[in-house]
């Protein structure tokens, strides 16, 4: 039954992986939201969701998010990958400054650092530090390597029984996208998580050969991981009608993980939520209809 309290908490990124398994969580739990959406013809799914209230609005419109942060304690702050994210999310931040918002929750990355060699590492930093700036309560998740991010090869492991990146032979502790949305529950719903900084880890860092196992395994048929070199990734990422901003960018990400910088295992998800993130194996298993 959709709860009659109004929402004291904001989601932008509604419509996205993340934001849409949070809505998710957040309704089973009958705790009631306001989602920032730009549009309400693609946010039919989350309307029918309980305890939900759309807004539509837009982060490059000020006005816009006054409205949508009306009434408004909590936030999740999330955008999609875009040239302007740094720029969007550093005009919401003020915004919420402006309204009063008291707990501001900001999905960033694993290893965010101003002086990364990776854009969206360095922006996300940037916006960390707004945040810190701005007097803002804030909590941060830096989850590494989305376990979701493997659907993207799905045509390939589908159709050839391969998938196709240039991280060597290094190890990730790569996190299911479910066990970051328990998170931001948790952050946006319980006292104690403001201050602090969460790495977002699985409960193991893997290979890409160790991955390909994986589906070996679950899907009973062989899966191959082919490491290629960065200009070929590049131009598989263009023809596939990934803007050039976004393929370097990717392949800036995949050099940090062939340098061994996204190996290191954290507990945090196990800390705050009670329970063990869910392991790769268990990912594979839970996706293959998708795979199949």
């Amino acid at each position: 039954m959709t709860q009659s309290t109004s929402p004291s908490i904001l989601i932008t990124g509604a419509t996205g992986t993340i934001g849409s398994e949070l809505a998710t969580q957040l309704s089973a739990k009958g705790i009631p939201f306001r989602a920032l959406v730009r549009s309400l013809e693609n946010a039919k799914t989350l309307a029918q969701l309980d305890g939900a209230e759309l807004v539509v609005g837009d982060l490059n419109d000020p006005e816009s998010l006054v409205r949508a942060l009306d009434g408004i304690e909590r936030v999740f702050l999330l955008t999609n990958s875009s040239e302007q994210a740094e720029t969007l999310q550093m005009n919401f931040v003020a915004v919420a400054q402006q309204t009063g918002v008291k707990h501001l929750v900001k999905l960033s990355q694993f290893a965010a650092d101003l002086h990364s060699p990776v854009r969206f590492l360095r922006y996300h930093a940037a916006v960390e530090q707004k945040i810190r700036e701005s007097g803002l309560a804030f909590t941060f998740l830096r989850p590494n390597l989305f376990m979701q991010a493997l659907l993207g090869f799905r045509d390939s492991i589908v159709n050839q029984g391969k998938f196709f990146a240039t991280a060597g032979d290094a190890r990730i502790s790569l996190v299911d996208i479910r066990d970051i949305a328990a998170v931001v529950v948790k952050a946006l719903t319980m006292p104690g998580h403001e201050g602090k900084t969460y790495d977002l880890t699985g409960p193991e860092a893997l290979t890409h050969q160790q991955m390909a196992a994986h589906f070996s395994d679950v899907l009973d048929r062989p899966v191959l991981y082919i490491d290629v070199p960065p200009a070929h990734l590049r131009q598989a990422l263009l023809s596939v009608g990934f803007p050039e901003w976004q393929a370097d960018g990717l392949i800036e990400d995949y050099a940090h993980y062939s340098r061994g910088e996204a190996s290191a295992v954290s507990s945090a998800i196990q800390e705050v939520t009670g329970k063990p993130p869910r392991d790769f194996k268990s990912f594979v298993r839970d996706y293959t209809a998708v795979f199949s």
